[in-house]
């Protein structure tokens, strides 16, 4: 076999195996409702979702209010799953407010979501303690959306991969097992403001955190982790981010509590 034909079969040999991984990575979409809600509106909201067609290559979780996890899991069909939007590190004690993986399971839920923008710059969450949280809710048996991303500043000093990769290694140090866990890219820039980081710009940060995993964790790992973009994702956005081949959905905030949420869960079909 000749050079060019030998890089050629390369080539063809890697794209066939890329192509097989993104088929294997089932498309996530998850809505994170924030503090909003009541049974009346929620209630409406459920409604409507249950209503709604799921494509089969397409998995769609919700982070409710931990006072309405037990409400909406009732409520809301089985086909989608429920997550709580933040957890303590460890099973029981004197933590005023706090609620562990354990209770969350008690309501029916699979899900947490870690590591928000909202947790680490509002309410001062280091990484850390980030990573203890992974560890603990992983250890009960919760599925783990587990979040990153920069600030303007971060980004426009130049830093961007220096942040999301000391938040993912914060992460990674506590995963033992990847197959439970799915890594959420959010630009903080992005995150309410209207502002969405274009195609291109989400799909570059997400080969990168792709190779990170691969040289940090492993290859294997790095083809199955689902890496998903949050920052103002609207149905109108949402078909060209999820274009991209290293953009495995996405997790909403504000367009989850409105109708398009359903166009968008349909972005990949």
């Amino acid at each position: 076999m000749s050079a060019k034909m030998q890089v050629e079969w390369n080539v063809t040999v890697v794209t066939a195996r890329y192509r097989r991984a993104m088929a294997s990575r089932k498309f996530f979409v998850g809505g994170n409702w924030k503090m909003n809600g009541d049974k009346k509106c929620l209630g409406e909201l459920i409604t409507s979702m249950n209503g709604a067609k799921v494509p089969a290559n397409t998995e769609v979780v919700c982070g409710a209010p931990s006072i309405y996890l037990d409400f909406v899991r009732q409520k809301l069909d089985a086909k989608i799953g429920v997550a709580a939007q933040n957890c303590y590190k460890v099973a029981k004690g004197a933590f005023t407010g706090e609620i562990s993986p354990a209770m969350i399971k008690d309501c029916g839920a699979n899900w947490v979501i870690l590591g928000h923008s909202e947790r680490r710059h509002i309410f001062g969450e280091s990484d850390e303690l980030i990573g203890q949280k992974v560890a603990h809710a992983l250890s009960e048996g919760l599925g783990v959306i587990a979040c990153i991303g920069e600030k303007l500043d971060e980004r426009e000093a130049g830093i961007t991969d220096k942040v999301v990769f000391d938040q993912t290694k914060a992460i990674a140090d506590n995963v033992k097992d990847w197959c439970k866990v799915v890594l959420a890219y959010e630009p903080v820039w992005a995150i309410g403001t209207g502002k969405t980081a274009t195609p291109q710009q989400a799909q570059e940060v997400h080969e990168k955190l792709r190779c990170w995993l691969k040289t940090h964790v492993s290859e294997p790992v790095s083809q199955s982790t689902r890496i998903i973009y949050g920052g103002s994702v609207t149905g109108a956005n949402c078909k060209d981010l999820a274009c991209q081949p290293d953009v495995d959905g996405f997790l909403v905030g504000g367009a989850s509590l409105k109708p398009e949420f359903l166009d968008i869960i349909q972005a990949k079909n």
